[in-house]
């Protein structure tokens, strides 16, 4: 079974390109969402294994979502126009890819995520990992 993934962002065009990446990747992707309260009620709905969360979704703070997946031991990243220098300290262990990103960065850090999964022994759970990558796409 592939590996489903969650996009969270409110730009339609950034949240179709990273679907297009993720589907070329191997993942299966569930319908993006642009708010935190869509957000959260698919998380609770389950079967979401990653997820990539905006940090900014229309002004406000992707955070909440943050705290929902770590409780469910789903791993995220960060993807961020501000890059780390954006988050607040609580998120100083997390995986950020700044944007622009690079599509061969966005895989890297996807497979970052799975490893870590994977070393956790964990269904659709695990851990962040560390990093900030920046680029161009």
């Amino acid at each position: 079974m592939a590996t489903r993934v969650l996009i969270v962002e409110d730009e339609s065009l950034i949240a179709m390109l990273i679907e297009d990446h993720l589907l070329e990747f191997g993942y299966e992707v569930e319908p993006a969402v642009a708010t935190v309260k869509e957000a959260l009620a698919r998380i609770d709905r389950g079967g979401v294994d990653l997820a990539l969360l905006d940090v900014n979704l229309g002004g406000t703070m992707s955070f909440p979502v943050a705290e929902a997946l770590r409780r469910r031991g789903i791993p995220f990243l960060f993807l961020t126009g501000y890059g780390r220098a954006g988050l607040p300290s609580e998120y100083a262990d997390c995986l950020v890819l700044q944007k622009p990103f690079r599509r061969k960065d966005l895989e890297a850090h996807l497979q970052q995520l799975q490893d870590t999964r994977r070393s956790q022994g964990a269904s659709p759970s695990a851990e962040q990992g560390e990093s900030n990558t920046q680029g161009a796409p």
